[in-house]
């Protein structure tokens, strides 16, 4: 496995990357390269990679830690404690932690650097901006994991920044880095790779302050294990409750291209007649990801500094598989679908706050995808609604998502892409 990370490492050119197998009795920890291509500095076991999303599951945790202790209830109302939700009486903290909220995603980085918390929930969490009825679908939302960490702040009367490391990363062993912030362990760059030299280099990370709780952490792939350790009940950090209520599927939470289901900020996957949870994250220039099926007892986890570190791990994965019989769930596999059919009523412009999705249809009828005014890329519609993404360049299928039709007026109203749901604003 060390040669594989270390030729897959070269071939995909990511600059660094860690690896990490626990099955409760056996820990092996690997890793290769370099955490900074400007620098050099060598990736170690200890090196904190920027997790992007995967800081939503501790943020999760805090929150669950806190409805253990009886400070919350997961079924309370949000804006009891929010008042800047007050237009969405009708969303629960569970429906926040689980992206069942019909929150939008909310505005970008550079947007949310300019306002206060408050300010940026109050501006996108409205009434006329909800995306479906609460606890009906489900649209990923970084604002919801905004009014996590807020909820984390008015319960405890601690800034997040200092909640998660007191109840939940020092429980774990696990040394605080922060997106933003000096910390006391080696920390690695994100890279992007330069086409026209071929060349890697390092990318600075864009997250406003106020965004932490849904993306700021940093940490290696040892400390993502210690945390899938316990998301499986196995180092009693987490309540074996509180576990296996996170990584209970909630009903209405359909993933559509992100996984088969959602707990309580934890992705789930069935792979071979068993459930794996976790969450995969991407910050600028990282990909990271972590896995745990708690039968079997097996902790994958997996950091690399560069965006191709997601392909790294998807071929990682069939490695494991070969050299271990442990086959991980690493990405949905597009379904083996009939051949795609022609649905122009699916054309349409729709919006997910500020973000805007058209689906328009080539002269031959066939259907594209375009995101806030880029190049349309292809899409294959079938009969049951659900879409893939074709790469232009290399043809290759990946899951899209699916269309939604109003169960009133059987139009399509909806568009769910890669997670994302996004409402039906006007015809093609």
């Amino acid at each position: 496995m060390q040669h594989r990370l270390d030729t897959l490492a070269r071939h995909h050119r990511v600059p660094g990357a860690q690896l990490v197998l626990d099955n409760g009795s056996e820990e092996v920890v690997l890793h290769t390269g370099t955490a900074d291509a400007g620098t050099g500095a060598p990736f170690t076991a200890d090196t904190a990679v920027p997790l992007g999303s995967l800081t939503k599951p501790y943020t999760a945790a805090l929150v669950m830690l806190l409805a253990d202790d009886g400070d919350l209830d997961l079924d309370d109302p949000a804006a009891e404690h929010l008042p800047e939700l007050r237009e969405i009486p009708e969303v629960t903290i569970r429906h926040l932690l689980s992206h069942t909220g019909g929150l939008p995603t909310g505005p970008d980085s550079d947007t949310a650097a300019r306002t206060t918390a408050a300010r940026y929930l109050s501006s996108v969490c409205t009434a006329r901006d909800a995306l479906f009825r609460a606890g009906s679908d489900f649209s990923y939302s970084n604002a919801g994991y905004v009014a996590a960490g807020r909820l984390v702040e008015v319960v405890t009367g601690m800034p997040w920044h200092e909640a998660v490391p007191a109840l939940l990363l020092e429980p774990l062993g696990t040394v605080p880095a922060f997106i933003g912030a000096g910390g006391e362990r080696p920390v690695a760059a994100g890279h992007a790779l330069n086409t026209a030299t071929g060349r890697v280099r390092p990318v600075q990370q864009n997250l406003a302050p106020l965004e932490a709780p849904a993306g700021a952490l940093l940490a290696s792939a040892a400390d993502l294990a210690a945390l899938g350790s316990a998301l499986i009940g196995r180092n009693g950090v987490l309540p074996t409750a509180v576990a296996k209520e996170m990584r209970r599927r909630e009903p209405s939470a359909d993933p559509g291209a992100l996984a088969d289901g959602w707990g309580l900020g934890l992705a789930l996957y069935r792979q071979d007649g068993r459930v794996w949870c976790g969450h995969d994250g991407n910050a600028q220039g990282t990909s990271c990801h972590l896995r745990a099926e708690p039968d079997s007892g097996m902790v994958v986890a997996f950091t690399g500094n560069a965006g191709a570190a997601t392909a790294l791990w998807r071929d990682l994965a069939d490695d494991l598989a070969r050299f271990t019989g442990v086959r991980v769930p690493a990405a949905l596999a597009p379904a083996d679908r009939r051949d795609p059919v022609a649905l122009p009523e699916c054309a349409g412009s729709y919006a997910n706050g500020s973000t805007r999705y058209r689906v328009a249809l080539e002269p031959d009828g066939s259907p594209t995808l375009s995101v806030d005014g880029d190049l349309p890329i292809p899409l294959l519609c079938y009969p049951d609604l659900s879409c893939d993404l074709v790469d232009p360049g290399t043809g290759r299928r990946e899951p899209g998502g699916r269309f939604h039709r109003d169960p009133a007026t059987g139009t399509v109203d909806r568009v769910q892409i890669s997670g994302r749901t996004a409402r039906r604003t006007g015809p093609a």
